[in-house]
């Protein structure tokens, strides 16, 4: 019964991904239905079983949070262009829809986005993706590393982390003002506190890009810092790399109480590989450092 279980589940996972890889494509129930090896004519309450939501809103969630990000941090991509991407006819018609789903026009959320009806609005699908596909790891995803000291660029974000998304907006925009992108300097979080026991007046992120360039006055609010060289647990994490509390759970929780390492003076943080939406969900990658004595 276990097998047969894992293997349902293995084959509503298998739609997901491919929803997360096709989100410009048509995603009809014969297709994803298809995806899963399931009879058409019981796919639809299949998924709704078991995700809580239809297949036509999730689909209209994963589209609409991969618009909402490419609107917010990929400004050279017009509005246009987003709309016809997300399956939408003409920009009015997702305007309209965009308009309905976090109470902003598509310009204006570009401008200055609202974040909290944004994380508000994408809670179902969370909790749809939560049911089947939630990260398990084991000691042998774990690999110790020495790792060099890395010279970075620091922007602080301080207060809630339903506010990071303006941080990561000024944070993406000075690294394209000054040519430090993904592709040459690497990216960096170093997570200071829990976002779960710390009030969201004292919580602390650190946004780095890996650089050892002279900062200016004209580079306000950046400052120089540095990831020092030192022994690292290391756990790399594959899809959905929004959210790494599991990770960092398992390597606090699980890993270190039975590796008989003991933790250096130095936060918990990542390496970020590759970015939604550059790539779908399901392929984005982060490596979560432990420092280790």
């Amino acid at each position: 019964m276990t097998a047969a279980i894992e293997n349902y589940q293995a084959r509503m996972r298998r739609v997901l991904d491919y929803i997360d890889r096709q989100t410009e494509e048509e995603l009809s129930l014969d297709v994803l239905s298809g995806v899963a090896a399931f009879s058409k004519f019981h796919f639809h309450r299949q998924f709704v079983a078991t995700f809580g939501l239809s297949v036509h809103r999730y689909v209209h969630l994963a589209r609409m949070k991969r618009a909402s990000f490419r609107l917010a941090y990929h400004e050279a991509q017009s509005v246009t262009d987003i709309a016809l991407d997300a399956g939408y006819d003409s920009p009015d018609a997702f305007a309209r829809a965009f308009r309905q789903r976090f109470g902003q026009s598509p310009s204006s959320f570009r401008k200055s986005p609202d974040w909290e009806p944004w994380l508000a609005a994408f809670g179902p699908l969370d909790a749809a993706r939560s049911k089947l596909m939630q990260k398990t790891f084991t000691a042998d995803d774990v690999t110790i590393r020495d790792v060099v000291a890395t010279p970075v660029a620091i922007m602080e974000h301080r207060g809630a982390p339903s506010s990071i998304g303006e941080t990561i907006k000024r944070f993406i925009a000075w690294r394209k003002a000054t040519g430090l992108t993904p592709k040459t300097s690497p990216t960096f979080n170093i997570f200071h506190c829990d976002p779960h026991t710390t009030p969201d007046t004292e919580y602390r992120m650190d946004l780095c890009v890996g650089t050892d360039r002279l900062l200016g006055e004209e580079d306000r609010p950046m400052k120089a810092g540095l990831i020092p060289a030192g022994r690292c647990a290391v756990l790399r994490v594959i899809g959905h790399t929004d959210n790494l509390e599991a990770a960092a759970l398992y390597l606090y929780q699980t890993w270190l109480p039975a590796s008989g390492e003991e933790t250096r003076d130095f936060p918990i943080y990542c390496q970020r590989l590759s970015f939604f939406p550059d790539v779908p969900e399901s392929e984005a990658v982060a490596e979560l450092f432990l420092p280790l004595k």
